[in-house]
């Protein structure tokens, strides 16, 4: 698990599946940030769960990022046969 949230590659894969879906007529998250920063009135409990549903892609790239420039990021380990 924890090599799976540490590869950029997934990270950056969720971002551009779950992250940014649908892309039209903008992505949702966008979406879901204007209403939060309009004041959320509405939101229900759906659209709050919705927001961070797609929002968790993101927060995994935040963390990797942070943990990249800390140098705190664990090396990947290779699997390659040794014979």
């Amino acid at each position: 698990m924890k090599e799976t949230i540490n590869n950029w590659r997934f990270v950056i894969l969720l971002i551009l599946t779950l992250g940014l879906a649908p892309f039209v007529p903008e992505p949702h998250i966008w979406g879901k940030i204007k209403w939060i920063a309009g004041g959320a009135k509405g939101m229900a409990l759906m659209d709050w769960l919705d927001f961070v549903f797609h929002g968790i892609p993101w927060a995994l790239l935040i963390r990797l990022t942070i943990l990249k420039l800390s140098g705190k990021l664990p090396k990947p380990v290779e699997n390659t046969p040794k014979m």
